[in-house]
């Protein structure tokens, strides 16, 4: 699939117009495309949601593939443009430091982010639908690749290398990205399953006071794991043998017992 198509007004009121117009075909299209999927949405749907003709649509991005790659091209943006502060501030981390308390804290700076995004109310249902579609993987491939690109990849990069620094492990390591998964897995089911999450709780709804909580509960467990890991990497490795003599007698019981009778009627 080529590039989307750019605007081709010439004076500045024109150009504002173009893309104001351009701006309400991808926000209806994302719509569609959230509740009803990429087959089922037609071009004349979004155009008559946006408020457009046919052709405007087609002048704009020529075909519904061009639609939905300028969908996930603006929704890449809008979401990198709250994640790159701090993926170059963690980024900066660890260039500048091998201190663990300060890598630790810039994973926390992310996690921070990350929860804000996550926890916060979606004030467009469709939204979040385009985003569980594509990752269903029943929607074009081209979707996945843009925010993969544009956002999940320079996140779960410096993610994975501060991991990688504070375990002493290599930033492919699977354990590395076992260890992100957890870490991450702690607030995911808010932003996936939020309904089944309040359920749990019993809570009505997630207002500030708790997303606070929750945070403040994620942090906790997150700067713990990542101290207890980078203990771990520091603590001196133990030989197999001596791992193997100091290891308690754990025999059950009965079987201690029979041995024990066995010696006797020797």
């Amino acid at each position: 699939m080529t590039e989307t198509k750019r605007l081709r007004r010439s004076t500045e009121g024109g150009y504002a117009r173009g893309e104001e117009t351009r701006l309400r075909i991808i926000q209806a299209a994302i719509e569609l495309f959230g509740e009803h999927g990429f087959v089922a949405a037609s071009t004349r749907d979004i155009a008559a949601r946006a408020g457009v003709n046919a052709p405007a649509l087609q002048y704009y991005f020529e075909n519904k593939e061009g639609v939905y790659r300028a969908c996930a091209e603006h929704l890449a943006d809008e979401v990198w443009s709250k994640f790159e502060p701090v993926v170059r501030r963690s980024a900066a981390a660890l260039e500048s430091t091998d201190d663990d308390a300060a890598l630790i804290e810039a994973f926390i700076d992310l996690q921070d982010v990350m929860m804000d995004k996550a926890l916060q109310t979606p004030s467009a249902p469709a939204l979040k639908l385009f985003f569980v579609r594509e990752q269903g993987g029943q929607e074009p491939q081209i979707a996945t690749d843009i925010i993969q690109a544009r956002v999940r990849r320079p996140l779960n990069d410096v993610a994975t290398k501060i991991i990688a620094k504070v375990c002493g492990t290599a930033p492919n390591d699977p354990l590395t990205i076992v260890r992100l998964i957890t870490l991450h897995g702690q607030f995911s089911l808010f932003h996936m399953a939020p309904r089944s999450m309040l359920t749990l709780f019993g809570w009505p709804n997630l207002d500030a006071e708790k997303v606070e909580f929750v945070k403040h509960a994620v942090f906790s467990n997150s700067r713990s794991l990542l101290q207890m890991w980078a203990t771990e990497r520091n603590a001196p490795a133990v030989p197999a043998r001596a791992r193997t003599d100091a290891a308690p007698d754990t025999a059950p019981p009965r079987r201690k017992q029979a041995a024990s009778r066995s010696t006797t009627r020797r």
